[in-house]
């Protein structure tokens, strides 16, 4: 619903606000005051073609902003900025979109009927859910059957349908194979474990000369152990030095401990060239495999599980496959009979819909108006997908599409017959949605005048309608009025709307009953609002 418009510099409107509330809303005024300035405003809101012509003059850009509420109170600000150069610009709560964005952000709120080119029955799907919502009829087994024919579909895509594709691709599948079969990697670390390896193999003989000076410096003659020996034998027994000659014990242990470590450390160091040739061989495969298969020795290994899986499925392509082929069978056969049931069901409920709206366009001055509804192919398995809603509006007039036939209040008045049917069909459900009539109302008066003013009113109980009129007994069936007039000032024109209270409602109505505000014009307001 539609609860907040502001414009700014649109044709002849320099600025206004207004406030909407649910249930009907009848925008009136002289001709050319600007009432469908303010229905074009909404089309524009909702993602309709912009025109540099629509700015006013002397202005730089044209602006219109809408606040729009659902029923969980959920709240969407949308605005359109059209330039005098350049492209039209597009905002959804304030972030920069574009025009099918904003046109997709409110595609199920809003819908403009009349002499604009939003006009959403003019659409096949709109037609056809209008027909779904009128037969209740259930369209899940259908979806849930196609959703799986396509499950499957891309399962045998998958699995490599062209067959020379296949056979290239599991002739790669098997080289790697083999490459990745012989490198036989089954530790992610390996490569780690062979670089330290290597180090040592490469400077084998420094590293045993090192462990032997080590060894010796610590433990030999006139080394390490035997100073530290000297001084314990200096401190032992003397009471003030007690302390340190525990610790040279500990030392003295330490030394000995750590000196048997590097000689038998030294010891292992092994100075084989045929090992150190095969720690590099073996280094250089892992690198071969990490610049082919992965970053490392973990996606290499990860690469290759996945690749035997992707191997396996395609050297059991024929069998996979004739399995996935009988289940699409099987699938198709339930899609069919889906079809079937929907196309039976659309076919069977075209009828009745298109007498029902009939009915209701006999009500709205359409006395000879014909509706029919074409549903998809004759095919038994055909689910009429492809509806059609056709209109002859006139006495031996040929029944055609509605984009082909329908002027702008005839094609307003067919959505407004529709839309009661269908909501007498839901019974009190209520709708979020807004409906924007105009012209609905063209060229009737009268009782004609008093039944669209009705139907509207209804209409207006379950949805926010907003309708253009020129007819008094429109406006009065209305729950609130929004008066629009214009003012020339200093040589320019302006157009100024507000919503009339109930004593100005009574002088507007009267106006627009008689274009003076005489007393007996009053009383026939007061008994039309009454």
């Amino acid at each position: 619903m539609i609860t907040e418009l502001q414009i700014e510099n649109l044709g002849v409107i320099e600025r206004l606000e207004l406030v909407l509330g649910p249930g009907l809303t009848a925008l009136t005024g002289e001709t050319g005051a600007g009432k469908t300035m303010l229905v074009d405003a909404m089309e524009l809101l909702v993602g309709g073609r912009s025109d540099a012509s629509v700015v006013r003059h002397g202005a730089a850009e044209a602006r219109v902003d809408g606040r729009l509420i659902s029923t969980d109170g959920t709240e969407t600000v949308l605005t359109r900025i059209i330039p005098t150069t350049g492209r039209s610009r597009a905002y959804i709560n304030g972030r920069l979109a574009t025009v099918a964005s904003l046109s997709a952000a409110v595609a199920d709120s809003v819908d403009l009927h009349g002499q604009h080119a939003h006009q959403s029955l003019l659409s096949t799907t709109t037609q056809r859910a209008a027909l779904d919502e009128y037969g209740n009829i259930d369209l899940g087994p259908l979806a849930a059957a196609r959703a799986r024919l396509t499950e499957i579909d891309a399962e045998l895509a998958a699995l490599g349908g062209d067959e020379h594709a296949r056979a290239r691709e599991i002739d790669l599948l098997r080289y790697q194979m083999d490459e990745l079969g012989l490198a036989a990697i089954i530790d992610p670390n390996e490569d780690e474990a062979l670089d330290s390896e290597e180090s040592v193999l490469g400077d084998a003989t420094a590293h045993r000369e090192a462990g032997r000076h080590a060894a010796s410096a610590l433990a030999g003659d006139e080394g390490a152990r035997d100073s530290v020996a000297t001084a314990l034998a200096a401190l032992d027994d003397r009471a003030p030095f007690e302390q340190y000659a525990t610790r040279l014990r500990s030392l003295l242990a330490d030394l000995d401990d750590v000196a048997a470590s590097i000689n038998g450390d030294t010891d292992q160091i092994d100075e084989s060239p045929e090992r150190l040739a095969e720690v590099r061989e073996r280094r250089q495969v892992l690198k071969n495999m990490c610049r082919k298969y992965g970053d490392d020795l973990e996606s290499v290994m990860k690469f290759h599980a996945v690749s035997e899986d992707r191997l396996a499925e395609l050297e059991q392509f024929e069998e996979r496959a004739a399995a996935l082929d009988h289940q699409r069978q099987d699938a198709l056969g339930v899609e069919r009979e889906a079809a079937r049931s929907v196309g039976r069901q659309r076919r069977m409920v075209g009828p009745k819909l298109a007498e029902a709206v009939t009915e209701r366009l006999r009500e709205l001055a359409l006395p000879d108006a014909a509706i029919a509804i074409e549903v998809g192919e004759h095919a038994d398995d055909d689910p009429g997908d492809q509806v059609r809603f056709l209109l002859a509006a006139n006495p031996g007039s040929p029944l055609l599409p509605l984009t082909r036939v329908a002027s702008g209040g005839e094609l307003a008045r067919a959505m407004l017959a529709l839309r009661l049917v269908l909501s007498a069909a839901k019974g009190d459900a209520q709708g979020d949605n807004t409906l924007v009539f105009d012209e609905v109302d063209a060229g009737i008066g009268g009782s004609a005048a008093q039944s669209i003013g009705e139907a509207l009113a209804v209409l207006g109980s379950q949805h926010q309608v907003l309708v253009v009129t020129h007819l008094a007994q429109v406006a009065a069936a209305a729950g609130c009025q929004i008066a629009v007039s214009k003012t020339v000032r200093d040589g320019a024109t302006f157009a100024t709307a507000r919503l009339v209270g109930s004593d100005e409602r009574v002088v507007e109505i009267a106006r627009m009953l008689s274009g003076s505000d005489s007393e007996s014009a009053r009383e026939h307001a007061r008994e039309l609002l009454a």
